[in-house]
């Protein structure tokens, strides 16, 4: 790794480190990065750090030189402006769209353009102490020693000091029952204090309805707590697609036909075909 790669990393660290709110808290939410390695790297003490640190920093605060070019398409501007309002009047909204519609790479921007904003991206094998160990991460806190109940207590006590926090809970539909009655706690200590967007595929939507059919616990709370609706994005537009292939590089109107009819509604089809496609022209 060149000196000219490490001074933008040490850049977009440094932009990181004050959306966070100071390098301890961006030391808590980075996973093997100290805040010694922090300072050595902001003040350009760089002798002795490893490339592959360099790299480890790099790729969690989303620094990619020549990466994918990403475009406002419909349903980021209306996932975007709904994330808005939310944040705004501290409001909690569940989002379903298709898998490759780009709800975690809208959900990423809100993130970085925005303070007091926190994503957890959910796996399936999370029990009820990695969710929250993984929201705190997120929060820039540290979980050292604390037990379940001291974890809820912090999230709740640190979002309740903030000025209009927000998060951003995504692939929520893999979570285990267990973790999904987190949010009815988090609801209930947080309300009016702090906004909460959930997004997944309509699989999250068609648990929540079988959930009711069948009186499972905690469902009817969950859909109380959303209001009752799901909001449902448009997936990929032609226009998109079109764009998307502009400023990632394809501009000759039959390929970028040719990644609209292979592409499905899928961002991640999208993103395959035009690689492909600059492959075959290279």
């Amino acid at each position: 790794m060149n000196n000219s790669q490490k001074q933008q990393i040490e850049n977009a660290l440094r932009q990181y480190c004050e959306r966070v709110g100071g390098q301890n808290k961006a030391a808590n939410r980075l996973k093997g990065v100290s805040s010694a390695l922090i300072s050595q790297v902001l003040n350009n003490n760089w002798e002795n750090i490893a490339d592959t640190k360099w790299r480890t920093i790099a790729r969690q605060i989303d620094f990619r030189p020549n990466a994918w070019q990403v475009i406002e398409t419909v349903d980021y501007k209306l996932l975007n402006s709904l994330l808005i309002d939310a944040q705004m009047n501290n409001q909690v909204y569940a989002v379903v769209s298709p898998a490759g519609s780009g709800k975690t790479e809208t959900f990423k921007q809100y993130e970085r353009s925005n303070q007091n904003a926190y994503m957890v991206q959910c796996n399936e094998f999370w029990n009820r102490k990695a969710f929250l160990q993984e929201l705190l991460s997120a929060m820039g806190r540290d979980y050292t020693g604390l037990t379940i109940n001291d974890m809820m207590m912090e999230v709740v006590r640190n979002l309740k000091q903030q000025e209009d926090p927000i998060l951003l809970l995504d692939e929520f539909d893999k979570v285990t029952d267990q973790v999904l009655y987190f949010f009815i706690t988090l609801y209930n200590q947080l309300e009016d204090d702090c906004a909460i967007v959930m997004c997944a595929t309509d699989h999250l939507e068609k648990r929540i309805r079988r959930g009711l059919k069948l009186n499972k616990k905690g469902y009817k709370e969950i859909f109380s707590r959303i209001g009752r609706k799901f909001v449902e994005l448009n997936g990929l537009t032609q226009q998109d697609v079109m764009q998307i292939c502009h400023v990632n590089g394809v501009t000759e109107k039959e390929d970028m036909k040719q990644v609209w009819k292979d592409c499905e509604g899928d961002l991640r089809r999208v993103k395959r075909k035009i690689h492909a496609i600059k492959i075959n022209q290279a």
